[in-house]
């Protein structure tokens, strides 16, 4: 599998874009119910693992919907082998999110993922991954992206994982 590594990252476009109205607020773990998204950051070979969706120019975290019946857990190991092609991973929840729009709010979980092993993509509507030392210049949730990733990087001398 290619995989490009960028390093880029435009605070300004961030700025710009944020002005939407979406409100993120953060939460310890399982504090919050009803989650509806998980998403999931990765590291792979020291870096941030993201894809993109076939339809869009714009790079993501690994997330999505959590299935009727799963726990968000189950949905994060689901969405990271099916975004990535992740074969061998540890996985563990960070913490609680909530984002609010002007006409709507869902919860969800934050994941962090140390990759061990990538596999060719599956079959999906994600067309490529690509690793970054930071968050892409291009993502496809600006005004929820940086404050998820910037949590994530204050929540990682605390995740541990044994080999």
């Amino acid at each position: 599998m290619s995989i490009r590594t960028l390093h880029s990252y435009n605070w300004n476009e961030v700025k710009r874009v944020s002005k939407k109205k979406w409100k993120v607020e953060l939460h310890t773990i399982n504090e919050l119910q009803n989650y509806r998204y998980v998403i999931i950051f990765a590291r792979y070979q020291n870096k941030w693992l993201y894809s993109r969706h076939k339809d869009r120019e714009t790079f993501e975290s690994p997330g999505g919907h959590i299935e009727p019946g799963e726990t968000p857990l189950q949905a994060a190991k689901r969405e990271l082998y099916e975004e990535t092609g992740a074969l061998v991973f540890n996985i563990q929840p960070a913490f609680d999110y909530s984002v609010h729009t002007s006409v709507d709010f869902a919860n969800g979980q934050v994941f962090f993922a140390q990759i061990e092993q990538l596999g060719p993509l599956p079959e999906s509507e994600i067309c490529e991954v690509r690793l970054y030392d930071t968050i892409p210049d291009k993502m496809t949730y600006p005004q929820v992206l940086p404050v998820l990733h910037h949590k994530i990087q204050g929540c990682m001398e605390y995740i541990k994982y044994k080999k």
